[in-house]
């Protein structure tokens, strides 16, 4: 009787695939799998080149903003101004091209404008010991108000050359994306390779020992929040791209966009837990709903039901594991 040996190459596929079920956004990427082969059954245009070449273009800039929320959500934070300091690049660096500057130099201008906002939240959060929530809720009105005052309330057209970017493609894929991407990339390696990244993690499990161990709390968040409002700079210039002016109403609601993509990709609310990678998969899984449940002639405020129930459950379950790992 023939006994069957387990080969050395099977013990190194499962502890390979031990590895990856290990991994926390392992979950995340078989419901991404799952959505896209119902969706692409269920509609086949949902996998056609041109809805995805959309789908992507329209994630991308939501996708900016969830990598800087990710960071804020972390320590514990949570930023909600991103969707006015969107407005805000965007609306400046759009009034200094009206003026005769170089899309160039009022590019850089912008983002450098919008990022200096996200320092002054972090100095008022941490020394003026105001609650994130507050904080960037108030900034959140005011950075809008300015917007509106900027611009008397009116769109402000920019230069022809600017909107080609939002349609130019390399090797088929939309420009967007590679910003995007690259966002990704410094993201991860902020977190996983930088002092700043693990300070990050220590600041959101505890401030205080995170304090007492050497870590200068006040210095990190206000990277944080900086990195923050300079992704959502760097949205803001590409929605500038994409709609072909400034426009003071661009970004609106988009901070629960962002905060919706971190939670489902497993950042936790109380802090310490998240993932760059993880973000990008509960952007795709967001936008996937959004575009699937269009194709599919779902209303639209069905849709904004499912995207809030899954934040919801989300926290539900991040909770729960929480009270479960006591």
């Amino acid at each position: 009787m023939k006994t069957k040996t387990k080969t050395p190459n099977d013990g190194t596929q499962m502890s390979t695939f031990k590895r990856l079920r290990s991994m926390p956004e392992f979950n995340l990427v078989l419901i991404w799998l799952v959505f896209t082969i119902a969706l692409s059954v269920i509609n086949p245009t949902f996998i056609s080149a041109g809805n995805v070449t959309n789908l992507l273009r329209s994630t991308a800039i939501v996708g900016i903003l969830a990598i800087g929320m990710t960071f804020v959500i972390i320590t514990g934070g949570i930023d909600l101004s991103v969707g006015s300091t969107l407005a805000f690049s965007g609306m400046l660096a759009a009034i200094l091209m009206d003026g005769g500057m170089g899309v160039a130099p009022a590019i850089i201008i912008g983002v450098v404008a919008g990022t200096l906002v996200g320092v002054i939240q972090g100095l008022i959060i941490h020394y003026g010991n105001v609650p994130a929530f507050i904080a960037t809720l108030g900034g959140m009105a005011i950075i809008r108000g300015v917007v509106m005052l900027m611009s008397n309330a009116n769109k402000v057209l920019v230069p022809s050359s600017v909107g080609q970017f939002a349609v130019l493609k390399l090797f088929g894929i939309p420009a967007m994306v590679y910003v995007w991407l690259v966002i990704v990339v410094v993201g991860i390696v902020i977190a996983k390779y930088t002092i700043f990244g693990r300070n990050v993690y220590a600041i959101g499990s505890d401030q205080e020992a995170a304090r007492l161990s050497g870590i200068k709390i006040s210095k990190n968040i206000c990277y944080v929040y900086a990195f923050s409002a300079f992704c959502a700079s760097v949205a803001g210039i590409l929605m500038l791209t994409r709609l072909g002016s400034g426009t003071p109403t661009a970004g609106t609601s988009y901070e629960m966009d962002a905060v919706a993509a971190a939670v489902v990709g497993g950042a936790s609310l109380s802090g310490a837990v998240g993932s760059v990678f993880g973000t990008v998969i509960g952007t795709v899984i967001i936008a996937m709903i959004s575009n699937g449940g269009q194709l599919l002639g779902i209303n639209s405020f069905i849709l904004d039901i499912a995207v809030g129930a899954l934040i919801v459950i989300a926290v539900f379950i991040d909770k729960k594991s929480k009270k479960g790992g006591r």
